[in-house]
Parts: C-alpha cells; structure tokens; sequence
C-alpha cells in the first residue's frame, strides 16, 4: 500500500515522498520517516524536535536532517516539528497498520512570515498590513524568564516599554510604563486578556500565555478609547489544539540570596565614630563612650547578616490539551510558592491557578467557546520599601554593639519575647542616657510581623461568533472579573517597658502598645459585554477589513473593616476581633460604581500589499463625568507605504521588507476617582456644610500621539529592525485646586489644568541564523523618551512633595533641592562663602552648599531642581543558541539617565543621630584637605538635614536579568538550570537601583537566585 503525504508547514510546502508496504502486512505499529529543511536555503536542520502528539513517541532530526520514529500506533496522530526561530502548526498523519509513513518539513523562518497574524483590539490583522506602532512580544524569548509574574517576563522584551518591581518582596506590585509618564494620576497601561479589560495580570500564570501585543501608539490604541492613554497590552491565553490528549508538565525550584549588601560598621568601628562625634560636638564633660568602649557587654552585631537569610522559590504548572474538528479543550493548574530572603518567613507569597478553555464549532458558521480562571493569592506583606515599621531600614542603621537576643540572665528576658529592644536597658530607665537611639530590632519586627493579605479572582469569559457571510462574522463576549478581597493584621505587643503608654497598658512594651488588629474585607466585581461585527475580504489587488462595535462595562466595588486593641492572648485561634477590647473598637464600610457605555469602529485599506491604511473611532460614555461632558470622542488614522513591494526595489536583493509608516490619533483616561465632579457635603450639628465644591466641567484627560516609523527586513528578513519617533502630549489632566480660606473649610476641587508631553525614538533589532546544528539568535531594543511638565493651573503653579517638585518646564516629581558644593576647610571658607548674617553657626567639616542667588545667606531660595525620577534610556538583550541537545538563553536589561533620592544614605552616612554606619564614614572630613565629600561625624547638624543633591543618586544600571542553560533528553524532556540577577553594573550605592520609589528609605532588594527545572510533555 503507497501512502503519500503533502503537508503545508508555516506556510511553507512540504515534500512528500512514498514507502512501499507489503500487501497483507498486518502489523499493529507504523514508522514515522523524513527529513527537516529550511524553505529558503533547503539546507537541513538539525537538532529539530519532532513529536507524535498524544504520546511520548518522538526524535530529534539529525545533521543531516533526518528522522525516524518507530513503534508509532496506528491510526491518526497530529505530528510536530518544533524549532528555534521557525514556524510550528500541527500536522494530521494517518499511519495504517504496518505502513512506514515518509513525510518532508520545510520550515520558515519566523522572522520572515509577514502573513503572521497579531491580536490587536478586538480583532487579528495580518503583520502585513499593520501601520500603527505595536509589538509582538517574543514568546521564544519569554519562555527563558522563570518569573511568576507576567509583567515581570515583560520587562526588556519591548522598545519603550519600562517595567519595574516596586520592591523585591515576594507579591510585591509591578509598574509598567508606555513610552514615559503622561499624566499626575494613574499611568499604568489597560490590559485586555482574552477580549476582557483588566487593571491588573498578577493573577496570570506566565505559562498560560499564547501571545502579547504592546498597542503603543494612538492609532493601535485608540480603539481602547477613554482607557488607553497610558497603552494598551493585550494578551491571549492557550487554547486546546486538535490532536490527541497531550500533558505538559513545567517545574522549577531554586533559592535567593541577597547581595550586594553595603559593608557596615562593625563594633569597634562603630564605637570609635560615636566617640568621634561626641568630641566634634562641643559637649563638656566626660566622652561617656570612651568609657562603654572598655564594656565587656558589647555584641559585634551585623545586622543585615542577621536579617537576610535564603529565600526558596517553586513553581508547577501542569497543562492537559487536545480536541478535534469540533472541539478543543484545555486545562491547566498552577503553584507557584516563594519564601522571601528575611528571616522567619514573614515574606512568603503563594499563587494557585486553575484555568480551563473550551472552544466548539456547533456547526460549521456557529462557534462558541469559554475561558475561566480561577486564581487564589496570599502574601505575607512585610514593610518593604522603608515604611513603618521599617524592617530594613533599622537593620542599616541599628549598631552593631547591640545584641539580636538578650542574655537569658536579663531580668528582661522572656521565652516569648527574647529579643532585643532598648539599648542596654537599665531600671529605671528615666536614669538612664539615651547614647545608641532607641530604634526597633529589625529581627524582632521580622519575627512579629502578621499582616496577611488574600485574594480570591474569577476572571473569564463566554463567546459566541456566526458567520453571517464567509466575509461577515458577528461576535458576542461577556465577561466577568470578580475580585474577593480579605487583609488581616495583628500588631503584636513586644519590646521592653520604656514607662510609657496609657493606663490600661502600665508596664507593657513600648512596641505595638497596645496589641491591635486590624481586619478589612472587599469585593470587585466589573462585567464587560462587547459586541463586534468583522468584515475582512481578500482580493488579488485589494484587502479590505472593517470592524464595528459596542461595549458596556459595569463595574461595582464594596468593603468593610473593623480593628479593636488590647487583646489578652495572641495565638492564631485568638486572633480574632471578638477577642480585642469592646471600647478600642472602630468600623467603617463604604461602596462605589462605575459605568462605560462605547461605540468604536475601524476599517484597514490595503492596495497591491504596498499601500496601507487604517481609520479609528471610539466613542465613550462615562458616568464619572458629569452631563456636560459626559461623553468623550477619541479618532485615529495612520498610514503605510510597503516600499520593498515597488518595481524599483526588485533588484535590492538585501532588502527584504521595507515599510514606512505614520500615525496620529487621541486617547483618553478615565482613572479619576468616582464622583470627583460632584459637591460633597458634611454633617456638623443638625447643618449640612460643604465638604468640597464639584466640577460639572470636569472632563476627559486627552493624550494626543504623533508617530512615525520604518519596518526595514534584510538577508531573507534575518535581520529585521523596527524604528519609531513619537510625540506624546496629555492635556486637561485632573489637578486638585484648593479654593481661599474666606470660602471655607473645603478640600480641594478637581479641575482639568494640566498638560505634560513625553517625546522619544524606539529601536529594535533581530538577528537569527538557523537551520544547522549551531543556531543562534539576538533580539535587542532601545528606548529613549524625554519627559516635560508643559503647564499647570496659575492657582497651583507647583506640586511639592518631600524631595520632588513638579513645575512647568520640568519632568514630573523632578528632585528639588540644595545642591552641595564641597565641605569647608576653614573658617575663612565659611566667612567668605556666608556674608550674610542670618545663617547658621557651620562649622569646618560642615557641608557646603551652593548660594543660587549670591546673597551670602543659604535658605528656602537656594533650593533648585537636582534631578530626573523618570528613565531617560531603557533597553533589552536577548541572546539565544543552541547546538545538538544543548541550547542557551541569556537576557540582559537595564535603564539609564534617571536618578532616585537615597534617603537611607542619609541615615546611614550622613545622619547625626548615634545610628550605625557604612564604612564609607571612615573617610569622613577630620581636618583641612581630608575630604571634600563626606562631612566631619558629629550629633549636630552638619548639613545633612537638608534635601540636597548629596542624596540623589544615578540610579542607572545594567543587569544581567537572566541565563539559562538547557539540556534535552528526548524529544519531550528538557532539564535546564536558571540565573537570576546575577551582575549588576550600576553607581547607586543604595540596595537596589530597580525598584520604584523615587524615596529610596531602605529598599527590600532584588534577589540573586539559582533554579533548576524540568519540561516534560507525555
């Protein structure tokens, strides 16, 4: 029996070739044969993962090509052909018994499929026709980053895409920035998951993702409308594919380790600074630290030693999939579980995921389909960046001379409170001098943290599409993202006694006095329900696609809360608020909504595959914006001219695609606070007063987006480079104007007053050689934006916070500040650099600043702009390779030109309390010419109290995010071993350069980390 088999691959023609089986031949298994070659050189490939679907049959081509698979069932198998870089769709064999099957794989290259499909809104398009700027995230590239975030294995992957961890906390949030901050308010891009909006991915398992698409410009946003100024990102999910049942199972599991820790203090180090600073005073008396240097009692304690410990990360994620012709499923669960890098596992964070896809073709026009997840998140929350209650900003600044635990022998000393707390605490401690500042034990607040913080999500949802006409189809989608909330906190009573506090809490310790919980619920729900009618038609000449729409979105948020004190026990069944005080109790509740009712339409013109273009409106109705301008209109056009396509290229054989493209267009933001246009009012007595006026002119934020760009392929589209220019201005942004005191005790109204504009260049760059046993790729982009404020309101010129300024002519939340000049040598540096006559008392060894307006006096006017929160550069690098059974993944990342304010170098180097330090006091100004960089250690203030440019740092840094080394085993095993943040080039002496906060008090770090894995596919 001849059976011959013609395939088409990615688009590519498959050759078939035939065996010969005995007539007769009864056998229960077949072979599967053949060669793998690349459509364009038809060279072979090797190293080419084949497998029968369904089974754990499969090989791996060799140099030359070929393979075999025996044993093969017979009957139908879907077979696979998989390889770095190329094109992959299954293929549906037929292998009767006994028969030997020949089939041939020519492979394309994907950098060279411009047929390839994108989702962008509410609809696919070819990446031929595309004019507008969007991305297409490489999923190749993604599968290296072992993140359990999905922002997170976002960051580097796109031009002008910035994304950060606010911390490197365990569940900590991520912020992603669209080519730079546009607005005062919310700039986080709008994601669509499978067709349904969302604020937030956290609950996505990076596993479960199909595709990304970065919609950056006005024209591919703008379909988005009132929701799109800050980009939108839309994301598909798995889908089940025809084909036999098939599990893929993805593990990995490492440990963290903190690094690049700065170097403090030790005990006698520390002593001979405070000694120090107690002589540089000019105090009178015995230096009392002379005599405590003989102590026998005195610990050498490293705190940030004592509080960072291994973290422990695993996830598992375990997927099942197949269908037919009619239906497709899939479903997948997911763990993902990781321990933080501070002692006592405070700072664990765990994700479960459980989502099922099910698609069904009733008839051959009628198709209907169901996306579910179901995800359950739980952070042990830890104070991360420096607030309250400050873990690891005591760790830098608690001294090294004070113990983590008392000595049992302490009259002070407890089995349930062993720690330390005041310095070498004394009875009564009135008598007693306050020499080493009463800061907390950082160990002791890891140990008694509680604060815990659930998240329950139901997100998905249900579809429904008739083809009207082969051209004409009509969807329906509703979806659902409902959000159950649940934070539970216990500050526990510890520490020693310092004689404070009420009366009800005589002789408890000063920390959390008294025992308090605190306990919140809530629930979000919004629903979307989006209706859509497609026209798309093909001709030789002329490709037309049309799209119109409608969406309505509700949504609806509620929570209460309670908190009662004093409670008489503390243990887990305690912790409980009817178990607290009955007086120390206090409730509150609230609720809120929001409404979006939205017309859009699009239509895409392509002529001859050379000229392109493509027309948007959105129309949005908000209900938190008042009558008069309730609705908001947001259109875009953009424009392409595929120049490789012309008569006069033909002869360029290097290029390979060329294309131009512009764009210009409008979005909006709605993320304003609901109700902000209307008039509150206040209860006092029996009289309603006026708690703040509304604005019945409130209206939209509008970002207006101006871009231009090329597409340019050459060698066969191996090296494919994208470039974009864009202009971006927001106008009419949300400002809060506080009304004159004569009208009253009101808050501020909400008018729109504010413009910023961000303008900058986007490159990206692929290269890929494959096809023989040595394959390897680059896949690089840059970004540059330049951030402005433009104007605000003549009754609010400036917005001052503690270390930043916004004002027109200026980034937003730009550093502000006195900027330092030196340190004074002499007394005559002093006399000349202070002529005026109203400064302080400064002394040699005390900071210099510089006098803006030369009037000899350093004050309020001498503060000036002294720095830029905002990246200027941000840039990605992805490198891959492969050779035989062995491939290769290396990721760098990193952001330059911005600057951050280091307020834990303040603490710890400058501050002139008896904190510890790092060592780099021991270079410290003690006489003319010594240094003219750090001030003279003493406990007045030498300066540094003021917000100057000492404290801001370049925050710029090049990463080493990832590397990864793997090995397969067969055709569906692969082992590998994972990297994390493993060398880091950056000047901020802080202990993280990447995290958010443009206030850096002592920064949870990011963590170095090392996994190991297993994929496996049965």
């Amino acid at each position: 029996m001849l059976v011959v088999h013609r395939i088409l691959l990615a688009g590519a023609v498959l050759c078939a070739a035939a065996s010969l089986n005995p007539l007769g031949a009864q056998q229960p298994t077949g072979t599967i044969t053949g060669m793998v070659v690349d459509s364009a050189t038809r060279q072979p490939i090797a190293g080419v993962n084949v497998v029968v679907e369904g089974t754990r049959l499969g090989t791996i081509s060799g140099d030359d090509g070929t393979f075999t698979i025996g044993g093969v069932p017979a009957g139908t198998h879907t077979v696979r052909a998989r390889r770095i870089g190329y094109g992959s769709v299954p293929v549906i064999v037929s292998v009767p018994d006994g028969s030997s099957v020949a089939v041939a794989f020519a492979l394309e290259k994907r950098a060279a499929v411009l047929d390839q499909v994108v989702v962008v809104g509410y609809t696919t398009q070819r990446k031929a026709s595309i004019t507008g700027s969007v991305a297409t995230v490489d999923m190749d590239d993604l599968a290296s980053r072992r993140v359990p975030d999905v922002a997170q294995a976002l960051q580097g992957q796109v031009a002008g895409v910035t994304v950060t961890q606010s911390t490197g906390a365990p569940g900590e949030e991520i912020s992603i920035r669209i080519r730079g901050e546009g607005t005062i308010g919310n700039n986080s891009p709008l994601f669509i998951v499978d067709g349904i909006p969302s604020r937030d991915i956290s609950f996505l398992n990076p596993g479960d993702v199909e595709s990304m698409t970065v919609l950056k410009d006005a024209s591919a946003a703008s379909i988005y409308g009132s929701r799109a100024s800050a980009g939108v990102i839309v994301i598909t999910t798995k889908r089940g594919e025809r084909g036999k049942s098939s599990f893929d199972l993805n593990y990995f599991t490492g440990i963290q380790r903190a690094t690049n820790l700065p170097t403090m203090l030790n005990s006698t180090q520390y002593m001979n600074k405070v000694e120090e600073a107690w002589n540089n005073s000019g105090f009178t008396g015995t230096n009392p630290y002379t005599a405590d240097k003989s102590r026998t009692d005195l610990a050498n304690t490293n705190w940030l030693d004592e509080l960072f410990t291994s973290g422990k990360s695993q996830n598992l994620q375990l997927t099942a999939s197949g269908g037919n012709d009619k239906l497709q499923y899939l479903m997948s669960g997911g763990l993902n579980k990781q321990d933080g890098i501070v002692v006592y596992a405070n700072d664990r964070y765990q994700r479960l995921n459980f989502r099922t896809n099910i698609n069904a073709g009733l008839t051959d026009r009628f198709n209907v389909g169901t996306n579910l997840l179901l995800s359950y998140a739980n952070q042990d929350k830890l104070s991360s960046k420096g607030d309250a209650p400050g873990i690891i900003r005591h760790a830098l600044i608690r001294p090294p001379i004070i113990a983590v635990m008392k000595d049992p022998n302490d009259p002070t000393y407890s089995a349930e409170d062993p720690f330390t707390d005041l310095p070498f605490f004394a009875t009564p401690w009135s008598n007693s001098n306050n020499r080493y500042e009463f800061g907390a034990n950082p160990v002791a607040l890891a140990y008694y943290a509680n604060d815990k913080r659930d998240n329950f999500k139901t997100f998905g949802n249900i579809f429904a599409e008739y083809a009207l006409l082969p051209a004409l189809k009509f969807r329906s989608n509703i979806g659902l993202d409902l959000n159950l909330r649940h934070n539970k906190a216990l500050n526990q009573n510890f520490g020693d006694d310092n004689g404070g506090g009420g009366a009800l809490d005589v002789g408890t310790g000063r920390q959390n006095r008294p025992t308090g919980l605190n306990e919140d619920r809530g629930q979000e729900t919004t629903v979307t329900w989006n209706n859509t009618l497609n026209y798309a038609r093909e001709t030789e000449r002329h490709d037309v696609s049309a799209l119109f729409g409608s969406e309505y979105i509700d949504n609806y948020s509620s929570s209460i809360g309670a908190s009662r004190q004093r409670f008489d026990y503390v243990r887990e069944n305690f912790q409980y608020l009817n178990y607290g005080g009955i007086a120390d109790q206090n409730t509150a509740g609230s609720a809120s909504e929001w409404k979006l009712f939205s017309l859009f339409s699009s239509a895409t013109y392509m002529f001859d595959t050379r000229y392109m273009v493509t027309g948007t409106f959105r129309a949005d109705a908000s209900s938190r914006f008042a009558e008069n301008n309730k609705w908001g209109y947001f259109p875009s056009v953009s424009a392409g001219w595929r120049i490789s396509n012309e008569s006069f290229m033909r002869n360029v054989g290097w290029v390979s695609d060329l294309k131009l493209r512009a764009s210009t267009g409008k979005l909006g933001n709605q993320e304003i606070d609901n109700y902000a246009f209307l008039t509150l009012l206040r209860r006092q007595g029996d009289q309603y007063l006026i708690s703040r006026y509304g604005n019945p002119d409130l209206k939209w934020e509008t970002t207006t987006q101006n871009d231009i760009g090329f597409d340019l392929g050459m060698l066969s589209n191996k090296l494919y480079m994208s470039f974009d220019y864009f202009v971006k201005n927001t106008s009419d942004i949300l400002l809060p104007i506080s009304l004159p005191s004569i009208v009253g005790n009101v808050s501020p109204t909400i008018v729109n007053a504010g413009e910023v504009s961000n303008k900058g260049i986007e490159l990206a760059l692929s290269f890929r050689n494959t096809g023989g046993a040595f394959n390897y790729g680059i896949n690089g982009n840059v970004a540059t934006v330049t951030n402005r404020v433009e104007k605000l309101h003549p009754n609010l010129p400036n917005i001052v916070g503690d270390v930043y300024k916004t004002e027109a002519g200026h980034p937003l939340g730009a550093f502000y500040g006195y900027v330092m000049e030196g340190i004074y040598q002499n007394q005559n540096d002093i006399n000349t650099h202070l002529f005026g006559t109203v400064n302080p008392a400064d002394q040699p060894g005390d900071i210099k600043f510089r006098d803006l307006n030369g009037d000899g006096v350093i004050n309020d006017n001498d503060r000036t702009f002294i720095g830029n929160p905002i990246p200027k550069l941000s840039y990605g690098l992805n490198m891959s390779a492969d050779f035989r059974r062995f491939d290769l993944a290396v990721f760098f990342q990193g952001v330059g030109g911005v600057d951050k304010y280091n307020d834990g170098k303040q603490i710890t180097d400058y501050d002139s309390r008896p904190f510890n330090h790092s060592v780099a006091v021991l270079g410290a100004w003690n006489g003319e010419g010594s240094s003219n960089t750090i001030p003279r250690t003493t406990f007045n203030d030498n300066g540094s109290s003021k917000k100057s440019s000492i404290f801001v740092e370049d925050a710029s840094y090049f990463r080493l995010k990832n590397i990864e080394l793997g090995f397969n085993v067969g055709p569906t095993r692969r082992l590998y071993v994972s990297g994390q943040n493993l060398w880091t080039i950056t000047n901020y002496t802080g202990l993280d350069p990447e995290s958010t906060d443009i206030l850096d008090r002592g920064t949870y770090p990011q963590a170095k980390a090392f996994l190991f894995g297993i994929n496996a596919k049965f």
